[in-house]
C-alpha cells in the first residue's frame, strides 16, 4: 500500500517533535512547516493526503490557520485535501470559523498523540470512501447545485455557498422527500466533537433559504423534527 503523506503546519519546535514522531512512527510520511507561507509554497511541489493546520501561525505579513484554510478550501485543486485544525485555545469561535471554512475536523492542544492518529485515520477514511465519485449535478426548474464543483445558482445566477452550507445541501438533496432530524444533520454534516445544538442547523438553514431565494420554500420545516427537502 502506498505511504500517506501528511504536511504539519506547526511552528512550535516540540510540538513538530512530537508530531513527526509519532506520525512517522505510525507510518506516514510527513513533512513539515512552520507558518502558512511555508505551508503554501510546499502545496505547490507536494502533495499530501491531509493537513495538519495549527490555528496560530507567525509569519510577515500575517498568514494565520484560519486564513491558510480558506485559501485551501476556494482552491480547484486543494480544497478536497481534508484538513485538522490544532487549537490551543479554547474559544468555540475558533472552532465554528474553522469548520466554516471546511475543515474537517479539530484537535484541542494538548493532545493526545493515540486520539490525533485515530482521528486522522478516520478522516482519510472518509475522504477516500468519496474519491473517484461521479460528479453529481442537481437542477430542478431554475435551480441548480453542483455537488462536485461546490457551486449553486439560482436562476443563472451563482449564489456563494460555505462549504458547511454545501453540505447541509447535499443531505437535503440526498434525502429529498425524507425528514432529517436537526441531530441527524448535525452528526452528517460536522461529523466531530463538536457540541453544536440544533439552533447552529437552524442558523444554517435561514441562510441557505435566503440564498435559494424564491426556492427557499422547498427546505420546509417538520415542526418538533427537523428539515425536508420537498422539491
Amino acid at each position: 500500500m502506498e505511504q500517506r503523506r501528511i504536511l504539519v503546519v506547526e511552528d512550535h519546535p516540540e510540538t513538530q517533535e512530537l508530531l513527526h514522531y509519532n506520525l512517522t512512527a505510525a507510518g506516514y510520511e510527513v513533512r513539515q512547516a512552520a507558518d502558512g507561507h511555508q505551508a503554501l509554497a510546499l502545496l505547490g511541489r507536494w502533495r499530501p493526503d491531509l493537513i495538519l493546520l495549527d490555528i496560530m501561525l507567525p509569519g510577515q505579513p500575517s498568514l494565520d490557520g484560519l486564513e491558510v484554510c480558506r485559501r485551501l478550501k476556494q482552491d480547484p485543486v486543494l480544497r478536497q485535501i481534508p484538513v485538522i485544525m490544532l487549537t490551543a485555545r479554547a474559544d468555540e469561535v475558533d472552532r465554528v470559523v474553522g469548520l466554516e471554512l471546511g475543515a474537517e475536523d479539530y484537535v484541542a492542544k494538548p493532545f493526545s498523540p493515540r486520539e490525533l492518529t485515530l482521528r486522522i485515520k478516520l478522516v482519510l477514511r472518509r475522504a477516500a470512501s468519496t474519491e473517484g465519485a461521479p460528479e453529481s449535478l442537481w437542477q430542478r426548474e431554475g435551480f441548480a447545485v453542483d455537488f462536485a464543483a461546490h457551486e449553486m445558482r439560482v436562476d443563472g445566477e451563482l449564489r456563494p455557498i460555505t462549504a458547511t452550507e454545501h453540505k447541509i445541501m447535499k443531505e437535503l438533496v440526498g434525502a429529498r422527500g425524507k425528514v432529517l432530524s436537526r441531530d441527524k444533520l448535525l452528526d452528517a454534516v460536522w461529523d466531530t466533537d463538536f457540541e453544536g445544538t440544533s439552533r447552529t442547523v437552524d442558523t444554517h438553514i435561514r441562510r441557505l433559504r435566503a440564498k435559494l431565494g424564491r426556492y427557499g420554500e422547498w427546505i420546509e420545516t417538520i415542526r418538533g423534527v427537523g428539515y425536508r427537502f420537498k422539491a
